[in-house]
């Protein structure tokens, strides 16, 4: 039988010497472009999306490779190909069962179609083709569908999982609600709501079902968001801690004072008592991240603050209260 020669390596736009992953990359990209699911009715797009998966089927299995390559000079004639010696009975068995290569192109089974009782690949336990096969073996009634990741299958096909994140303030962690967000997806720009729980920890994950990648015939995946806290100005998350500085003018620190400290919640009045320095943690039980009744606290640091310019006034008044002071600070 004379048919028409497929240079698999040109579908895929990859060398002869292209190794494995390199193949599969540039599948990958192009199954994507021509995938049904993004290409409605294109019938071109559908063609197109079998030849490459037909080409992938091939050059990504070492073995079928060999046979593929073994054509020789006439995959240089590429328009006519006539199956060379031993492999006009090469067939695949798959779990015990035939397989012509049904579905695939006219050159596919030439190549690797052919009578019962020929070569066998595969044996009784692989797929060559790292799918799964269903319905009667050797017809033309058995259905298969494309599937751009992972071979030919008949069962139910599941599509892609996807990952995101979700970056959100410390203000919307400790709110938490419902939350917009907007995500690339093979179809384009997609806003879904999601719902953030109070408290919740960086780098948890949010599971929306259904709103991963679709597959053709099959049930779309899920897409998974990835909680990514934003820098915060004020605030440091330590676990669910939350630490801060507070800045003290030397008078206060020095007799003491009733000073407002920020939460996310907004401020709150503290007293610092007398003789507070530098360096010292004051705790604000219950206002730091997590869910209500497990909250985390909130630890102040005292930084004391001095003034960068003086009055002449001020000055005096300094210089007055250094040499009456006894107080050594290096001592």
């Amino acid at each position: 039988m004379s048919v028409s020669y497929k240079d698999y390596y040109k579908l895929l736009g990859v060398e002869r010497t292209a190794k494995t992953e390199d193949i599969s990359k540039a599948y990958k990209k192009l199954a994507r472009k021509y995938h049904p699911d993004l290409n409605p009715g294109d019938k071109q797009a559908e063609d197109k999306f079998k030849e490459i998966n037909e080409a992938h089927e091939v050059l990504k299995d070492p073995e079928k490779r060999k046979l593929y390559d073994q054509l020789g000079p006439n995959w240089q004639h590429g328009q006519q190909f006539q199956g060379e010696p031993g492999f006009e009975n090469v067939h695949f068995t798959f779990g015990g069962k035939s397989f012509d290569g049904s579905g695939f192109s006219d050159f596919f089974e030439t190549l690797f179609g052919g009578a019962a009782g020929g070569a066998q690949f595969g044996g009784q336990s692989g797929n060559p083709f790292g799918g799964s096969f269903g319905g009667q073996s050797g017809g033309r009634g058995a259905q298969f569908g494309p599937d751009p990741f992972g071979g030919f299958s008949s069962r139910p096909r599941r599509g892609r999982d996807v990952e995101a994140e979700l970056p959100l303030t410390l203000e919307e962690v400790q709110k938490g609600g419902s939350r917009t967000v907007s995500i690339q997806s093979p179809q384009g720009p997609k806003t879904l709501e999601v719902n953030v729980p109070s408290g919740i920890r960086e780098g948890a994950k949010l599971r929306l079902a259904g709103q991963g990648d679709p597959a053709p015939g099959g049930s779309p995946g899920d897409l998974f968001l990835r909680v990514r806290y934003l820098p915060h100005n004020t605030f440091k998350v330590d676990g669910e801690n939350l630490q801060c500085d507070l800045a003290l003018a030397p008078w206060e620190a020095v007799l003491g004072a009733r000073v407002e400290v920020p939460t996310l919640e907004g401020h709150v009045e503290m007293q610092i008592p007398a003789g507070s320095s530098s360096g010292r943690k004051f705790r604000l039980r219950g206002k730091g991240l997590g869910a209500v009744g497990k909250r985390g606290d909130l630890l102040a640091r005292v930084m004391i603050k001095t003034p960068a310019q003086l009055s002449d006034a001020e000055r005096e008044l300094w210089q007055k209260l250094a040499d009456t002071s006894a107080f050594k600070a290096r001592a």
